[in-house]
């Protein structure tokens, strides 16, 4: 008898997001993601540009996670950079509804018997004068960490250890992990980018193997089917 597959569900917005080869070398850290895992796991990336945890909902992403979900499947959920958009209305979430929302994702998906992983929004790449790396999520973080012990959920705090990331490589090295591009340096961005909210290829696989490390830290079973590298002996 076949084995049904591992489904991972990612839900978020644009810093997970698969993205359009007319956007590349932008890449959101759900596509390298996908390379983690052996043949008995599939992960559907359902992150979105531009999305907030109240238009996940209102555009049916998430009835359409739930359309498909089962037992034994992973649900990741980061949201907060859209939420928090106080002045992009048509997004924006208020804090408490922000914590009903999370709330509601998490009871769904353990209605259908998958596992829910909360993770903080992961941070954007801001310093201050003394090169230090600040928090760019000050009050939606703390939310997710509120509901993610209320409810007992594990939890990834991807805001915490991007930020980290950033202060390791510096504030001039740290500009590699995001979409910042000379003028004509790539034909995608004739004009140049500066951005430091949308990863680059190597940002995007750095945060993707932060959440691939703290699965392992929070020894899911998910872990188990993780690829297995290959040791030359």
């Amino acid at each position: 008898m076949k084995q049904d597959k591992t489904t991972v569900f990612i839900i978020g917005d644009s810093t997970a997001a698969n993205k359009l080869t007319t956007a590349f070398p932008e890449t959101g850290w759900g596509m390298p993601f996908t390379y983690f895992f052996n043949q008995s796991v599939e992960v559907n990336n359902l992150a979105k540009n531009g999305r907030s945890t109240r238009t996940f909902l209102s555009e049916g992403l998430w009835a359409t996670a739930l359309s498909t979900m089962k037992k034994g499947d992973y649900v990741f959920i980061q949201f907060g950079h859209n939420d928090e958009s106080k002045e992009k209305v048509d997004r924006y979430t208020t804090p408490e509804q922000y914590k009903e929302n999370l709330t509601k994702f998490v009871n769904e998906a353990r209605a259908k018997q998958a596992t829910p992983i909360l993770i903080t929004p992961v941070s954007r790449r801001k310093f201050d004068k003394e090169g230090k790396a600040l928090e760019t999520h000050q009050e939606y973080t703390p939310l997710v960490k509120e509901i993610a012990a209320k409810l007992n959920v594990p939890l990834i705090d991807l805001d915490e250890k991007s930020r980290v990331l950033y202060q390791q490589m510096g504030e001039e090295h740290s500009k590699l992990l995001f979409l910042q591009l000379q003028p004509n340096e790539h034909p995608n961005y004739p004009e140049g980018k500066v951005d430091n909210t949308h990863f680059s290829e190597l940002g995007a696989r750095k945060i993707a193997q932060i959440v691939l490390q703290e699965i392992k830290n929070l020894n899911l079973p998910l872990a188990n089917q993780i690829v297995k590298p290959i040791v030359k002996k």
